[in-house]
């Protein structure tokens, strides 16, 4: 289960969000050899006495400090594009589940099946069981089957939202009048807490999404239940 609360990125549960993971370290180590390397410098200007003022030119220093801050703006870019395209790329999903946002709270539509579709209400902070988060159990979880391609058509009936679950590494805004969309997948099975990520009003904070991810044959088990 991924857990809410902790500091820096939730373990990823997804191989999008591994692959973010990854671009972050790959980028920090950038960004921690540069600072390194620029204190470094300035360490050794301010403690030596040795000064050249009358230095005009130098053709070589202008070459390296030119050419290498394009070459690691190239080693970050590359893989910042590798991802983006690969977020964007919905490969045959098996299963469709549309969320719509509300004021405040998700409604769930399973567009494979016929009448599969509930609403997901935060539970009151009196009304948790113990074990429960405060703030992020909903009455109706989404349930999904693992290790399968899922979409997800994101919209809004109101006013702006952002469907958002950081342990799969997904965002997308839910806007009026527009269909978004995005692909999950969960390597593992658990719960998976979101919420809403847009300032869409007072309560934007209270509409959380919790997502049970579950094996495929007991999926099956679930939605022939519940219709």
């Amino acid at each position: 289960m991924a857990r809410p609360l902790q500091l820096g990125f939730q373990d990823a549960t997804s191989p999008m969000m591994e692959e973010l993971l990854h671009f972050h370290d790959h980028t920090l180590m950038i960004m921690f050899l540069i600072s390194t390397l620029v204190l470094y410098i300035i360490s050794l200007m301010l403690s030596t006495k040795l000064t050249h003022t009358n230095t005009m030119n130098a053709q070589e220093v202008e070459t390296v400090w030119t050419i290498l801050p394009a070459i690691i703006l190239i080693l970050i870019a590359l893989p910042s594009l590798r991802i983006l395209y690969m977020m964007d790329e919905i490969n045959n999903p098996l299963l469709t589940v549309k969320a719509m946002g509300h004021q405040w709270y998700w409604s769930y539509e399973y567009t494979d099946y016929e009448d599969l579709n509930f609403d997901s209400y935060m539970i009151p902070t009196s009304n948790l069981e113990p074990g429960q988060f405060r703030l992020l159990e909903v009455d109706n979880r989404t349930v999904l089957p693992m290790e399968v391609p899922i979409r997800v058509l994101i919209s809004s009936e109101d006013v702006l939202h952002s469907w958002s679950v950081p342990s799969l590494g997904i965002k997308t805004d839910a806007i009026p009048g527009r269909l978004n969309q995005t692909t999950l997948s969960s390597s593992r099975p658990g719960l998976y807490y979101g919420q809403c990520s847009e300032i869409c009003g007072s309560n934007h904070s209270f509409m959380p999404i919790v997502l049970e991810f579950i094996p495929l044959k007991h999926f099956e088990n679930w939605s022939t239940s519940m219709l």
